[in-house]
């Protein structure tokens, strides 16, 4: 099994009102994951606003979380970089700031051909000791990776896993796992769990959402590992609507740090453009969702 498995959030990255890093925040955010019992955590992925990081802030705080976590679970770094030589640059720097696990999402910015996109993850694979996991996010990225293709990339040295978030999820998971059955090959979801426990029944073996509600997920995954499958999508549906708020486009990361600030983990719920901070209605929709997880932010 590759070090990356079962429930491996998605770290945001708060900051304070002016902007800058807030890590005495993120101290308390990896603390209260930890606390929710995940299995591994993940910096720089879309979700943390890695877009809007400096290379000095990305490597800050990788840093921070592998102080934090001390070990206890493995810590993935992002990588999604636009060309073989910065992704292996970012690989690198992440390796020697302590990552155990990258997540590498293809170069984008120039279409890659099937054959490049192999040799693409060779060139990072082969970069560090670090294992690797592609990112498969055809909405993000504009590159679509077949079954067959991710299988492919399966095989190469150093590969380990995917995490697949192309919808639909489910399919694909099924799609993924039928072509490169009998490799040591783990498939992941991501997408903010939308479709874990279908994910889970088609062969994934983890899932990857946002950090603000392990606790909530944790006893629904653990639910469905032992075997209590109506429980487990009982408690799925009443996570339901925080997860779908998790997913509007522009607003995604606002409300991330929306719920964080609401549970007291964050001092602000500051974001960088183009990430755009809540109107009105869209906070006060976010707070009638989270009150009945009893998260209310008085």
């Amino acid at each position: 099994m590759p070090l990356v498995h079962g429930l491996a959030p998605i770290l945001a990255t708060p900051f304070a009102s002016d902007g800058s890093l807030d890590l005495p925040s993120l101290r308390r955010v990896v603390e209260f994951n930890l606390a929710s019992g995940v299995d591994g955590l993940a910096v720089s992925g879309m979700a943390s606003e890695t877009f809007a990081l400096t290379a000095q802030e990305r490597a800050r705080v990788l840093r921070e979380v592998v102080d934090v976590t001390a070990g206890a679970v493995p810590v993935v770094a992002g990588v999604n970089a636009t060309s073989t030589v910065t992704a292996v640059e970012q690989a690198r720097a992440a390796a020697a700031d302590g990552a155990a696990a990258l997540m590498v999402l293809p170069p984008y910015m120039v279409k890659p051909t099937p054959a490049q996109v192999l040799d693409f993850y060779a060139d990072v694979a082969s970069a560090t000791d670090c294992e690797v996991m592609v990112q498969d996010a055809p909405a993000v990225t504009g590159v679509t990776m077949a079954p067959a293709t991710l299988a492919e990339l399966g095989r190469l040295p150093g590969v380990t896993s995917v995490k697949v978030e192309a919808p639909p999820t489910p399919a694909k998971v099924t799609a993924v796992a039928a072509a490169s059955a009998g490799e040591d090959f783990a498939v992941l979801g991501g997408l903010n769990a939308q479709f874990c426990l279908d994910e889970y029944a088609r062969g994934a073996i983890g899932t990857m959402p946002a950090c603000e509600f392990p606790d909530l997920l944790r006893p629904v995954l653990d639910d469905w590992a032992a075997g209590r499958r109506a429980e487990a999508r009982e408690g799925f549906a009443r996570l339901l609507p925080l997860i779908l708020h998790g997913l509007q486009q522009g607003w995604a990361w606002a409300i991330h740090k929306e719920v964080l600030l609401a549970r007291k983990l964050i001092s602000d719920a500051a974001v960088r453009s183009p990430a755009r901070p809540l109107d009105a209605p869209t906070r006060a929709a976010l707070h009638e969702v989270l009150a009945p997880l009893g998260i209310t932010s008085g």
